[in-house]
């Protein structure tokens, strides 16, 4: 008789075809030139700051509500519906010969973030609990599917820029639409966990109100949630606005491509690092905290492209690989039922909190240059940090993860064993 699969070989089978769809999704030919392409259809750097804000501005409206519909209707329709939004990015994008219509792109985009970023990481944490009863691999698991987003988003990143010289620049924007339907394909051939169906509030009213209380918490979850959106924020400041300190150096053209696929390999180095790297211990963060200090101070001189671009890499690296461990802290301290609710919930905080950064960056880069700049990402960098040391000090003495107390979620929880670290 052939052997049964271990809990890992399941948990690897299982998540295949997401992976397949993550790495389809990534596929963005467009990305890597999107600076110049705005540049020429009538962009400047405040009205980017105004695109930026716009798809920022758009998120929150969506996220919480798609991540509750994720909690109670389809963890994967709604994934699918945020690929439809990549592809009608994709496509506007490419239509596009001005501002407006190009805004209209950005919103089909701030469509995908909202209905991805959330899900998504709900999504792999179930799987890992439904596969092998405990939260422990998530970090490695997702690390992986950072990893095989990364890969994609490097070699569409060199690809893009080297269509974007044989054809054209609009020509990349066209070429991505089909790798979105692909990667529809795929999220239909990926079987959901089944978890949040368990113990699941009955009325609306009631999902949405545990929802918000459990994001009140101050005691456990707040904390986390700071830490999350500053993390976010910095990581959203340097693949929004990291190019324009090229464009400040006038780099090449042809140097775009390889910056940008140095730049999104940032979250194949994460992917790695991820559940390897001790966030929980505080000299590990401490040392990340420096390290994101100093890189953040390389932003603010006049250094060479030489000594910006892999100070841009290694920190992108560092709040990425903060994201995930703070991810799992999250979806430790609550139920299922509301995972998905509760982690778009803080994506849209972390959104909406860019939302006025992306317009004082434009707006500081418009008038006092990228170095200028450069101080608010070492802020957001140095806070992040300091976060990160107090979470692993409060670990260390606590000894448990954080949980949400039953004070909290008993008013609508039929069943008591629902938070997925016990």
């Amino acid at each position: 008789m052939p052997t049964p699969p271990t809990g890992h070989t399941a948990l690897r089978r299982r998540l295949r075809p997401l992976q397949v769809a993550v790495a389809l999704q990534a596929i963005l030919l467009w990305v890597p030139i999107e600076k110049l392409f705005l540049d020429e259809i009538g962009f400047d750097p405040m009205t980017i700051g105004i695109m930026t804000a716009v798809y920022a501005a758009m998120v929150p409206l969506i996220e919480i509500p798609s991540g509750v519909l994720a909690d109670r209707w389809s963890r994967r329709s709604v994934l699918l519906v945020g690929t439809a939004g990549l592809a009608g990015a994709a496509l506007l994008g490419g239509l596009s010969t001005g501002v407006p219509l190009y805004l209209v792109s950005a919103m089909s985009l701030g469509v995908y973030f909202a209905m991805s970023t959330g899900t998504l990481d709900a999504v792999v944490y179930d799987t890992v609990l439904e596969e092998t009863g405990s939260s422990d691999l998530f970090e490695r698991t997702v690390g992986r599917v950072r990893l095989v987003e990364s890969v994609s988003l490097v070699s569409s990143s060199l690809a893009g820029g080297w269509l974007a010289g044989v054809l054209s620049l609009r020509a990349t924007y066209y070429l991505t639409v089909p790798f979105m339907v692909l990667a529809a394909l795929a999220l239909l051939w990926f079987r959901e966990p089944r978890l949040h169906e368990t113990g699941r509030p009955e009325s609306l009213r009631c999902h949405l109100a545990q929802t918000a209380r459990i994001l009140g918490d101050r005691g456990q979850v707040l904390p986390i949630v700071a830490a999350i959106v500053l993390a976010a924020g910095t990581t959203s400041m340097l693949f929004e606005f990291g190019p324009l300190w090229l464009v400040a150096l006038a780099v090449p053209a042809v140097a775009f491509g390889p910056y940008w696929a140095a730049l999104t390999a940032a979250f194949g180095f994460a992917g790695v690092l991820a559940g390897r790297v001790r966030l929980d211990s505080p000299r590990v963060t401490a040392a990340a905290t420096v390290l994101l200090a100093a890189t953040g101070l390389v932003l603010t001189t006049g250094a060479t492209a030489a000594l910006i671009v892999p100070a841009q890499v290694l920190m992108a690296v560092l709040t990425i690989l903060a994201g995930i461990h703070l991810s799992k802290l999250l979806h430790d301290a609550v139920p299922s039922t509301v995972r998905s609710g509760v982690a778009s919930g803080v994506s849209a905080l972390s959104w909406m909190a860019f939302l006025p950064v992306a317009l004082v960056m434009g707006a500081v880069i418009d008038g006092g240059g990228v170095r200028s700049a450069g101080w608010l990402v070492v802020a957001t960098a140095v806070l992040t940090g300091v976060l990160l040391v107090g979470l692993a000090r409060r670990s260390t003495r606590g000894g448990r993860p954080a949980v949400v107390s039953a004070a909290v979620t008993h008013e609508c929880v039929s069943e008591p064993e629902l938070v997925g670290a016990r």
